[in-house]
């Protein structure tokens, strides 16, 4: 029997899925706590390949760690692993973990091409193993909220999308460069925001038909980590301006207009404006240093002004956390975790994700920063 079906069903289907965190920055602050929070998950093991920092972050969790993946995966009471890693190494640390029969919460971008994800979900269906991608945007209660409401209809048939995501936190030139410089690393606005921006019009809209996309890169080198190392050339993409057609189940090919930047400062947040032929639907935020809090919905049915609406409360989060990405990134898990004892897929999970990257890849197709891709005949 495969190591993932011993946890189906029987005696330990009522028990909180026992999860391995692999990688330690937004695998240390989010996901860990989000682990200890719920109900249906418990963490039990870290890993990441340097002793001193995994030392550091077993001492404070006070919970076993690992150097070596292998042996991480061949503990029996580890069902689960979430990898929070860079996304370099994501796609390997995912495929031998299948092939050990572990179940995965992966972040995002998961792997470097769609064609890595997709070898990644023929993998988890041979070995019949439920695997979660964190956009974390679909359990954020106002976009949850807002999803309902396109769903009964309220919208109508949606006429144009545009959708403007602009931060500041790569505008300081004297941030130091990482892998986050490094196209082949998975670096660029398109792996940190797009892959969301992408999700999240599928999940509200439709399919992507069409996507014309602008890329450039404002801030061109910076310096190494570290006194006096010098700087090193940034060949990742901070501003991306995209030109969509989604598709719509009803068959409407809706226009999108998407505007990705990092360095935009006293950029305007995120904001994503639905035109449809029933209403219009506005949700945003022009919070900078909180990525979830602080989103306001409205609506305006024609004839009528914006107005705002009130928060559904039975979609709220059950604690408000300082850092507004846990509680999310929690729901999600709480989502994965059903998944697994239920042993059913898991939504949003690779499907989605190969959907989001392929945008990411049509993206970057061209030698001049230009692409345009016609999904359709």
């Amino acid at each position: 029997m495969s190591p993932a079906l011993s946890t189906l069903g029987g005696r330990r289907s009522s028990q909180p899925v026992r999860v391995a965190v692999a990688g330690l920055g937004f695998g240390e602050t989010v996901h860990l706590p989000a682990l200890r929070s719920g109900l249906l998950t418990e963490p039990v093991a870290l890993w990441h390949p340097r002793a001193e920092r995994l030392e550091q972050a077993c001492h404070r969790a006070e919970l076993p760690g690992h150097t070596d993946f292998d042996a991480l995966l061949g503990d029996p009471q580890i069902e689960a692993v979430v990898i929070a890693t860079p996304p370099g190494p994501r796609f390997d640390l995912a495929r031998r973990a299948l092939l050990a029969g572990k179940h995965l919460l992966l972040e995002k971008p998961v792997a470097l091409e769609a064609a890595q994800i997709e070898e990644l979900q023929r993998l988890a269906l041979r070995q019949r193993c439920c695997v979660a991608v964190d956009f974390e945007y679909r359990a954020v209660p106002l976009f949850q909220q807002m999803a309902a409401l396109i769903a009964e209809g309220v919208l109508g048939d949606p006429w144009l999308v545009k959708l403007d995501w602009l931060m500041s936190s790569r505008a300081d030139g004297q941030r130091p460069w990482t892998w986050y410089s490094q196209v082949e690393q998975g670096g660029g606005v398109l792996g940190a925001l797009g892959t969301h921006a992408f999700d999240t019009l599928h999940w509200l809209v439709g399919p992507t038909r069409s996507l014309r996309a602008q890329l450039s890169t404002a801030i061109t080198e910076r310096p190494l980590p570290g006194p006096g190392e010098g700087r090193a050339a940034v060949d990742a993409e901070d501003i991306a301006l995209l030109q969509m057609v989604l598709g719509t189940a009803s068959g409407v090919r809706t226009p999108a207009q998407v505007t990705l930047a990092s360095v935009t400062r006293q950029g305007r947040g995120y904001w994503i404006e639905l035109y449809g032929s029933e209403a219009t639907l506005v949700l945003g935020s022009s919070n900078q240093s909180d990525y979830v809090h602080g989103f306001q919905l409205w609506m305006a049915r024609p004839g009528e002004a914006l107005r705002p609406l009130p928060a559904d409360p039975s979609l709220a989060f059950a604690r408000t956390w300082e850092d507004g990405r846990v509680a999310p990134v929690q729901r999600i898990q709480q989502w994965w975790a059903e998944a697994i004892r239920e042993g059913r897929p898991m939504l949003p999970g690779l499907a989605e994700a190969v959907a989001s990257q392929r945008c990411c890849d049509w993206a970057r197709q061209g030698t001049s920063g230009e692409a345009s891709l016609a999904l359709d005949p």
